[in-house]
């Protein structure tokens, strides 16, 4: 049944209401929730169907299943959906007024503002500026004997990227300290007990904010005064039509925002990459034929949408390891959909991992298979959200070009330097929330080509 805004008064159908047991772990297994969000998701819609209620803690939350509730929900034509009240609601103490968590006239403001730090010239700035950190960065892992642990030394990495292209700075000894601030971040967004209770996640998430917005805080004088071209610079002399100018905690809130989201995300993705390409040394061998056949160390611009194989790879990727496992939004009025009624006030969840492992839409959804993205096959071109890694909608996530600029930048330079394997039988051990990661930090063995 079509969407529609216009509901009738009462449902035809109750919406089907997840079991009690299923609610109950998801209150007391925080832990499990996270390494395995797929599996609970995947049991909620074949047990209830593709609609499905239920209550955690001050939580109502209806979980809309498949690609036909990614459209309705992620361009929401009807103007149905709060992006802020969810992502509030979550992590509003820890990533407070970010650009995901802004809605209306407002989200339209501060978003085309901040496009110009993604336009193609940008981007191609960016690279030039990129290449050589990344040589730096790789040059430094070396042959070992004993497995090193992949997923640090991508953080390290992509933070120090991140630093020098959103703020403008070279972070060096500082990067390690940064890094732990923003895995404290991250994980107290998702903590069930938010009180301050030293030694708790949640109030490092709290004291980790404190320490960058003093960061950031201190460098904003400087940066209104100057003409940089970073980020943080261009957000700090932004101003409106009407002249006015973001105040000092807007633009803190977007850096803090921003520079998790750029380096984190982007970590895992190339995690889970440089872990299938280990296990599947064909792909990784033939992901390096093609980059030795560009003739060059480092990738140009122009080299970025000519790498085939490896866009398949970081597609397939993306699919098997979306780095949000779910989307939230708020319901700002009830709505019916395939013929239930949702509330006014509803946590309405959509989950990209579910929907890239459905098998009426993936062909054998669980095995890594690049070559489902050719245009022979184009899997994804099925349905225009049945592969939605980024969002989608008004809210698309803004940076997506940057992160597979960098992406791909960093694996063709691994390609020409390592082959890597992890050890024998090893399989990666997977927390899908709240940002795909390995739990292991994923042992690799490097050799040189």
């Amino acid at each position: 049944m079509p969407a529609t805004a216009t509901a009738p008064r009462q449902p035809r159908t109750a919406i089907p209401k997840a079991p009690l047991l299923d609610t109950l772990r998801a209150l007391v297994d925080d832990r499990g929730q996270r390494v395995d969000m797929l599996s609970r998701l995947q049991r909620l819609h074949d047990e209830k169907g593709p609609v499905v209620a239920q209550n955690v803690g001050m939580f109502r939350l209806v979980y809309l299943f498949g690609p036909d509730a990614n459209e309705f929900v992620l361009l929401d034509r009807d103007r149905l959906f709060s992006s802020r009240r969810p992502w509030m609601a979550i992590m509003g103490r820890i990533f407070p007024n970010g650009l995901l968590l802004r809605d209306g006239d407002e989200h339209k403001q501060h978003r085309r503002i901040m496009h110009g730090a993604f336009t193609r010239p940008a981007l191609r700035q960016y690279l030039e500026r990129m290449n050589p950190m990344i040589a730096r960065g790789i040059d430094g892992w070396t042959e070992r004997r004993e497995p090193f642990l992949a997923f640090r030394a991508f953080k390290e990495l992509t933070l120090d990227i991140a630093a020098s292209i959103f703020v403008g700075v070279e972070l060096g000894p500082k990067t390690t300290r940064m890094n732990g601030v923003f895995e404290d971040l991250v994980a107290a967004s998702m903590s069930r007990l938010r009180l301050p209770i030293p030694g708790l996640e949640f109030h490092r998430g709290l004291k980790g904010r404190e320490f960058m917005v003093d960061y950031f805080r201190r460098l904003i004088p400087e940066r209104r005064a100057g003409g940089g071209d970073d980020m943080f610079s261009r957000l700090c002399r932004a101003e409106s039509e009407e002249g006015e100018r973001f105040s000092d905690a807007d633009v803190i809130d977007h850096m803090v925002f921003l520079m998790m989201a750029a380096h984190d995300t982007t970590t895992s993705t190339l995690a889970s990459m440089t872990y299938e390409l280990a296990r599947h040394p064909e792909w990784q061998a033939r992901l390096r034929d093609e980059s030795r056949a560009f003739g060059r160390a480092a990738l140009e611009f122009d080299d970025i949408e000519r790498l085939d194989g490896l866009t398949l790879v970081m597609k397939e990727t993306l699919r098997r390891y979306p780095p949000l496992p779910v989307i939230p939004r708020v319901a700002l009025r009830e709505f019916a959909w395939q013929g239930y009624l949702v509330p006014e006030g509803a946590m309405v969840v959509l989950s990209p991992i579910h929907t890239h492992h459905m098998p009426e839409w993936w062909a054998e959804p669980q095995r890594f298979d690049p070559e489902r993205f050719t245009p022979e096959r184009a899997e994804d071109e099925k349905h225009t959200h049945s592969w939605v890694p980024f969002g989608g909608g008004l809210h698309l996530c803004i940076g997506y070009r940057f992160a597979e600029l960098q992406v791909k930048s960093i694996m063709h330079q691994m390609l020409l330097r390592y082959r890597w394997t992890v050890p024998d039988g090893y399989r990666m051990p997977v927390q899908q929330a709240p940002i795909s990661k390995p739990l292991d930090g994923l042992p690799l063995f490097l050799a040189p080509v």
